[in-house]
């Protein structure tokens, strides 16, 4: 769903003076047509491509550091030398040689980029066919793996970039060919084996994965990345034709065939997904009011300020809130609250959590303690890696279970690597969420926190506040200013807690 940037700057063939290239400072332009970004890192000068091959962001206007270009839109990078992409992104930017003569540097020709076969497991079957699942059999090639590699997955679709089913899709901005991270086919030209069957159990010593129709797949090394389920309440009406949760392709298209300037939809939750759900329904003409137990939206996770903030955004748009509430029951045109209040309601959709898929890791013998346990490169057990929503491990001297799509993306990628025994560690969190026409951008990961410190305007829409639990800078959100995001995520990478401070003053 990248489009191609369009073309400014110098004409790279032609050549620009070498002094024009700063080191880390990309610099755009073009050659043979396609927009090229230069880059100076460890004396060495770079060209790539110019647009992030995640959702199209601009990387002229992101930031280089630990020898990678980062998107400023969502935190892709690629890597300098090679093009290569780690999460959100799964394919690679084009690389081109570059030439310095006589105090000019001149583009070249686009180079194709060579990946020796790398040894690895006999074969390797992915047990779910989200963002984890796909990021790892991706890896696993661009690594130069060339073992059978199988994903099982019972979701009813190919593999779909979830965070459009709430947000563009949703919305009716997206077509439906964007939500797709890779189609069947596209899988098999990368000679992915994809099963569109349930895996019913995992035998860890046998080293198979039992599948709804009997069938048995056999497994060198493992992947489980079961995700998650949504929570449906258990209230009177949970389960009338029109109370929706959202998870699937099939959620998100009955959800938006529901929705039309006629539609009276009650959001249950006033969670990231509920308050996402109730802007694209509103984008539909919908009529939207959002029901939720606490006195103000996400304060539980952005504090009371930015919460109010995200509140008056929805309510400028439309949107009305009956908060301090929960629902006692629903008929087929009404929501019923705790108070006896009534809501009319032609469409519910419930955004109350999420639950982690770990029957089947508990069953073939995984540890379970709130999710799956696994080390610092996402090993269960021998053989055995576990990733995305059900993953628990160890982050900033907490064990955390983060379930957000680019940490998803980022930890299929990981395992992958540790498969082929070349490492492979937790990257600093990051997630994003869109309310009308803002975006959230949430950089590391504050289990609790002290006070929120906003720094310049929430109702500008350019600000960043800063999360910290006992002094320690924990989390960090921005509000239009997308680089100083990319300057936390490195400092934080870094583990360099003065030049965090310095940025966030």
């Amino acid at each position: 769903m990248a489009d191609q940037a369009p073309l400014s700057g110098p004409d790279l063939k032609k050549g620009i003076p070498e002094g024009d290239v700063r080191a880390g400072v990309p610099l755009l332009g073009h050659a043979d047509g396609e927009a090229v970004v230069l880059v100076r890192d460890a004396g060495r000068v770079h060209a790539l491509g110019a647009t992030c091959t995640h959702y199209g962001g601009p990387l002229a206007e992101g930031r280089v550091f630990e020898g990678a270009i980062h998107c400023p839109w969502h935190h892709a990078c690629f890597d300098l030398a090679t093009g290569h992409a780690h999460g959100p992104a799964l394919s690679p930017i084009a690389c081109w040689d570059v030439a310095l003569e006589n105090g000019t540097i001149r583009v070249g020709a686009k180079r194709d980029v060579k990946v020796g076969e790398a040894p690895g497991p006999k074969s390797v079957v992915i047990v779910g066919g989200g963002a984890a699942g796909i990021a790892c059999a991706e890896e696993l090639r661009a690594q130069g793996y060339k073992g059978p590699i199988s994903i099982v997955s019972s979701e009813g679709s190919d593999p779909v970039d979830r965070p459009n089913l709430s947000k563009d899709y949703l919305a009716g901005s997206a077509p439906e060919e964007w939500v797709y991270l890779r189609t069947g086919e596209m899988l098999a030209d990368r000679d992915i084996t994809f099963v569109g069957d349930a895996a019913t159990a995992i035998d860890a010593k046998g080293k198979t994965v039992k599948l709804g129709d009997g069938r048995e797949l056999v497994w060198d090394a493992l992947l489980v990345a079961t995700g998650a389920e949504p929570i449906r309440l258990s209230i009177d009406g949970a389960d009338l034709p029109h109370v929706h949760t959202l998870r699937t392709l099939r959620d998100s298209k009955a959800i938006a065939a529901a929705a039309n300037d006629k539609t009276q939809a009650v959001v249950i939750g006033a969670s990231f997904i509920g308050l996402e759900v109730a802007a694209s329904l509103r984008a539909r003409g919908a009529s939207v009011t959002v029901v939720g137990p606490e006195p103000v939206p996400l304060a539980r996770v952005l504090g009371d300020e930015v919460g109010a903030f995200v509140k008056s955004v929805h309510e400028g748009k439309g949107v009305a809130f009956k908060l301090g509430r929960k629902p006692a029951r629903i008929t087929a045109d009404k929501v019923i609250l705790d108070d006896g209040s009534e809501l009319p309601a032609s469409l519910v959709v419930m955004g109350v959590g999420v639950r982690p898929r770990t029957d089947l890791a508990g069953a073939a013998g995984l540890r379970i303690d709130r999710g799956v346990v696994v080390d610092e490169q996402f090993r269960a057990a021998p053989n055995i890696w576990a990733v995305g929503d059900i993953a628990r491990y160890a982050w900033g001297g907490e064990s955390v279970r983060i379930e957000h799509w680019q940490v998803a993306v980022r930890q299929g990628q990981a395992a992958a690597r540790s498969m082929l025994g070349r490492g492979g560690k937790p990257d600093v969190p990051f997630f994003w969420s869109q309310h009308h026409d803002v975006t959230l951008a949430y950089v590391g990961h504050a289990e609790k926190f002290d006070r929120p410190e906003v720094k310049g305007s929430l109702d500008g829409r350019d600000a960043h506040i800063v999360y910290r639990d006992g002094g320690a800078v924990k989390a960090v959100v921005t509000i239009g200013r997308d680089q100083l995001a990319l300057d936390v995520e490195a400092a934080m990478h870094q583990g360099d807690a003065a030049a965090l401070d310095k940025l966030l003053r």
